[in-house]
């Protein structure tokens, strides 16, 4: 069997995630993964900006990956970055000198792209089952969203309201005051009017969180039901009336009490009350019973389309 190997850099406004992987034609192996809280957007998401220490963090970040991807001979190498980049004033300039100083070339993905490579990512989870579902990738500056089936996109959009994005606007006092979060839902309204409406027309029955804050809220169900996930495991599911007690339980704890709950990571602790809320206000358009998480997202997404194109050259 023919084997290839490949890395996908997957920048994210929070967090940098490496993947490092062999291909065969029957699919991908992990050979190595690692997720690192660089924070990209802290400090500059909502003035557009990446702020000089931010820049500091992924330069050292991304020397280490390179490291990692030359120490395993991998010359394909696919980096993307998102919304903290793409909105950024010096976000080319930064991509520029990646290049020059590290060697990596970094694609800057649009909203569009952004939202197509989660859709592909899900698919190859095996999350969708046929029906009509909603997904929803809550990154650290954008969140997409996606309604269609396992065969076709219906509607894709990309809301700049990320996690970050909401936690410096909205999330002042810890634990969140009510009046917070009731300016959050009201903000969330305002922004996510094109998303309501899409609800409406195509009448999606299920949800699909993917990755990230699902990851954790997943986690945190898990270990409260003394439950471990398994291996090689992609897809989750978490039922309502657990997820809205894990939902009130962030709302009522300050970030201490938070990183006390079993299954709780301290790179997700601080945006993970504004992303519940999200969560919780999507709910309240699209009755279901559980979430189902999607352990894959836009770095899987990637790899899929590196699939296809083996599977085609062989074709």
């Amino acid at each position: 069997m023919n084997t290839q190997k490949a890395a996908v850099i997957d920048m994210g406004t929070n967090t940098f995630h490496l993947l490092l992987v062999e291909l065969n034609e029957s699919g991908f192996k992990t050979i190595y993964k690692e997720k690192i809280p660089v924070k990209l957007g802290k400090g500059g998401i909502n003035q557009n900006n990446l702020a000089e220490d931010a820049q500091k963090r992924a330069f050292h970040t991304l020397k280490h990956f390179k490291n990692l991807i030359d120490g395993e001979h991998i010359n394909q190498v696919f980096a993307f970055a998102t919304s903290a980049v793409r909105n950024a004033e010096n976000g080319l300039g930064f991509v520029h000198q990646v290049k020059e100083e590290i060697g990596i070339s970094i694609q800057v993905l649009s909203g569009e792209e952004e939202a197509q490579m989660i859709y592909e990512g899900i698919c190859l989870s095996g999350s969708l089952n046929g029906q009509i579902e909603l997904m929803m990738d809550i990154g650290g500056g954008s969140v997409e969203f996606i309604i269609g089936t396992s065969q076709e996109v219906f509607w894709k959009k990309s809301f700049e309201i990320g996690g970050q994005r909401l936690l410096e606007l909205f999330h002042y006092h810890d634990p969140i005051l009510p009046e917070e979060v009731e300016k959050l839902e009201s903000y969330l309204e305002s922004k996510l009017g094109s998303l309501i409406e899409a609800i409406k027309t195509y009448q999606p029955t299920g949800l699909v969180g993917a990755s990230g804050t699902f990851d954790t809220l997943t986690d945190i169900y898990y270990e409260s039901m003394l439950q471990c996930k398994l291996t090689g495991q992609h897809v989750f599911e978490l039922p309502i009336d657990e997820f809205e007690k894990i939902h009130d339980m962030l709302l009522t704890k300050n970030k201490e009490e938070r990183l006390q709950i079993p299954g709780m990571i301290p790179m997700r602790v601080d945006m993970i009350v504004v992303a519940s809320s999200l969560i919780e206000f999507i709910l309240r358009y699209i009755p279901v019973r559980s979430i189902t998480c999607s352990h894959y997202a836009l770095k899987e997404g990637a790899i899929s389309r590196v699939l296809k194109q083996i599977s085609a050259i062989k074709a």
